[in-house]
């Protein structure tokens, strides 16, 4: 086996998700994550179809994801009032199973310490390949070599900036922005949700850990803004701007958002790519070829392509040109049909205006009585069955 140190950047999903299976594939796996610990709350992220199902009872998680599951029943469209319009059945928002991004990833960290080195606090700043590997500096530690790097750090991947270029060349703004935080349950919400919708604007309450909290959720339109993604005081003060006086349950929000222990704010946006691997160095997950928060497909495509990557790094013996190619054809097709099921949604969930917002109100109200009420679900669970998975124990060449 050639190649066998590999330094993956980011610890939320994908990279955890390729550790995995490249210990499991015999590489050493280093895994280099800027926040200072594990990552904590998020909104609920879902798995839906047999591949992704598949990889995770493969991976030996499949029970500890189906016991932190948050068993969500249907989301509820309300007025001003808090009156019920309409009611979205739960297979439209949760798939198979749906768990919260943050439970997700101490599974995953779970399953992947005793093999792993976890490099917290820190982030990789400059990339110098050579003919037999790459030589690695990061912001707090000592420099280091590894035979490949990955790059598993999201939207904002800096493995990306620093291997492709800048953001902006790969990354297509949907037009929206959204926030997330924990507070208290205290519309004493069951295992649902309710979600309130003005023009250019969507506020959202639901029940999390079996009802012991719940998640709070902002989407509103805007074009991208020049904001420092560290600098949360100001990401709140733009938040409030633009959901003071909108009625609902916004005010209270607003004031619980100020106390929250994990605010999230970000662009909502997706990653088009026509490789994701130069050299030494790939892209997996986000980073690659995110489909945006609105598919439903972010995470189950995350597990997918970690497992394709160290499948074909095994395959090939640790030939990353091999490896990579292969890679990127087994999954260019899979991870295109995913992305397309965020295209377009930025319009139906945010519209933008309030008449367009009174017809989506009426024709949810009435969806359930309409022939194809299950046309999106039925869509969303063929995007994420479309891939024949490799046995890539039996393709492995020996060491």
């Amino acid at each position: 086996m050639t190649n066998r140190t590999v330094l993956i950047s980011g610890s939320s999903i994908a990279g955890p998700a390729l550790a995995y299976w490249l210990h499991r594939h015999g590489f050493v796996p280093t895994i280099v994550e800027r926040a200072p610990a594990l990552r904590d709350g998020g909104y609920a992220v879902d798995f839906r179809g047999e591949a992704h199902l598949t990889v995770l009872r493969r991976m030996g998680v499949l029970d500890a994801v189906e016991r932190a599951r948050t068993g969500m029943g249907s989301m509820s469209y309300v007025d001003a009032a808090g009156r019920q319009q309409a009611r979205m059945p739960a297979d439209l928002f949760a798939g198979d199973v749906e768990i919260l991004r943050g439970d997700l990833g101490r599974i995953l960290h779970d399953a992947t310490e005793d093999f792993t080195e976890y490099v917290f606090g820190d982030s990789i700043t400059s990339l110098d390949e050579d003919a037999d590997g790459v030589n690695v500096t990061f912001e707090r530690g000592a420099p280091r070599r590894f035979d490949l790097v990955v790059g598993a750090d999201g939207l904002h991947s800096t493995t990306r900036r620093l291997t492709f270029g800048p953001e902006e060349q790969f990354v297509k703004h949907l037009g929206l922005y959204c926030a997330i935080f924990t507070t208290t349950n205290y519309l004493g919400l069951d295992h649902t949700g309710h979600a309130y919708r003005t023009a250019g604007r969507l506020v959202a309450l639901y029940s999390a850990r079996h009802n012991a909290e719940a998640k709070a959720v902002f989407y509103f339109a805007s074009p991208l803004m020049d904001l420092d993604r560290r600098d949360v005081a100001r990401q709140q003060e733009i938040l409030a701007e633009q959901f003071t006086g909108n009625g609902w349950q916004s005010e209270r929000l607003l004031r619980e958002m100020r106390r929250a222990p994990d605010f999230y704010f970000d662009s909502v946006g997706q990653v088009r790519m026509d490789t994701w691997t130069r050299g030494r160095v790939a892209l997996v997950g986000d980073a690659a070829y995110c489909p945006s928060s609105l598919s439903g497909m972010g995470s189950g495509l995350a597990l997918i392509g970690a497992y394709v990557l160290a499948g074909e790094l095994a395959a090939a013996g640790g030939d990353h040109r091999v490896a990579f190619a292969r890679y990127e054809r087994e999954l260019r097709a899979y991870a295109t049909g995913c992305q397309k099921m965020g295209d377009g949604v930025a319009k139906l969930m945010v519209p933008g205006s309030r008449v367009l917002a009174s017809v989506l109100n009426r024709y949810y109200k009435l969806m359930p009585y309409l022939p194809g009420k299950n046309m999106a679900a039925t869509m969303a669970r063929k995007a994420a069955e479309n891939i024949t998975l490799r046995d890539y124990e039996s393709l492995r060449r020996p060491a």
